[in-house]
């Protein structure tokens, strides 16, 4: 019997996600023994504050990453809007799997389905500099306010009547089961995702072809086609899900459209850029997309929040 070191965050929606991975290995290869390895990132310790501040999207994958070089896990399971631009030398995504729904969800007690519907100078929770942004920008009104957590006390904050509404990924809600939560979902024009939101991907040891060929058959090239696009582009930016940047790549036969936007934290600017093309120019579309973007100003935004840390 062959047995693979599996790594993960110890949040329900990472065991979950793990314990998927780790299901869809065991029923494609008989005779296979996947252990979870539940691990604790430095972003699951620091739970306050903003996470630019204390250091950016690394912060979830970093503890993974070591315990990959050092052979301690095999393969480590990620939410790919997690995943830096760059990885660590000798790593590499091995596969991408199909993505969930990519969309921003509301979640209220109030009884409304929409941005539009809240009451003036409504709570709403959320820890991502792109979605308030965009909320701002839609609703001027809106009284934002740090959130972080896991989904489940972020949930029970909301119950607790801290907040009026909360921004969370569908994704995330769907995968714990928690889909009836949902009050609406936020169209990409109000809330354009994050890059590879809904993706769940699987990294490795470059070089590994036995842990390649066992994670292979979980590929999903379509959503890897769109991740990698949308990664390039914030890649492009010096950015990521922790700053007020999306990226979001839709799939229509052959044809790819990617769409970007790059916001003031305050929602007063919001800076966008849109390109379409055969989905075998998804890297320049990417590019175009991202250097549109640069030349509105993008460029001096990134730059202030990264150096002010915001």
């Amino acid at each position: 019997m062959t047995t693979l070191h599996l790594g993960t965050r110890q949040s329900a929606l990472a065991l979950w996600q793990a314990t998927h991975v780790r299901d869809r290995l065991t029923a494609l290869h008989p005779g296979l023994d996947v252990v979870i390895v539940p691990m604790t990132t430095e972003g699951d310790r620091q739970l306050s504050g903003p996470l630019l501040a204390a250091g950016g999207k690394a912060l979830f994958t970093k503890e993974l990453e070591q315990g990959l070089l050092e052979g301690r896990i095999d393969i480590a399971v990620h939410s790919m809007k997690d995943v830096v631009a760059e990885l660590p030398a000798g790593l590499e995504i091995g596969a991408i799997l199909a993505r969930e729904d990519p969309r921003d969800a509301l979640v209220s007690l109030l009884g409304v389905s929409t941005i539009a519907a809240l009451p003036a100078g409504a709570r709403i929770g959320t820890a991502s500099l792109r979605r308030s942004c965009q909320l701002r920008a839609l609703r001027p009104d809106l009284a934002i306010q740090n959130l972080r957590g896991n989904v489940n006390s972020r949930l029970a904050r909301l119950d607790a009547g801290e907040f009026s509404a909360i921004i969370l990924a569908a994704a995330g809600l769907k995968r714990l089961g928690l889909a009836a939560r949902i009050s609406g979902y936020l169209r990409p024009e109000e809330s354009l995702p994050a890059a590879a939101q809904g993706a769940v991907g699987i990294e490795c040891r470059s070089g590994d072809d036995h842990v390649r060929a066992l994670i292979s058959p979980l590929h999903h090239h379509p959503t890897a086609l769109c991740v990698d696009a949308e990664r390039a582009v914030t890649a492009r930016l010096a950015g990521g899900c922790r700053l007020p940047i999306a990226a979001f790549a839709a799939l229509d036969g052959d044809q790819l459209t990617i769409r970007g936007l790059v916001g003031e934290p305050d929602g007063t600017h919001l800076i966008r850029a849109s390109h379409v093309g055969p989905m075998t120019t998804a890297q320049s579309l990417a590019q175009a997309v991202a250097g549109d973007l640069l030349a509105q100003g993008a460029g001096a935004i990134i730059e202030r929040l990264l150096k002010d840390g915001t």
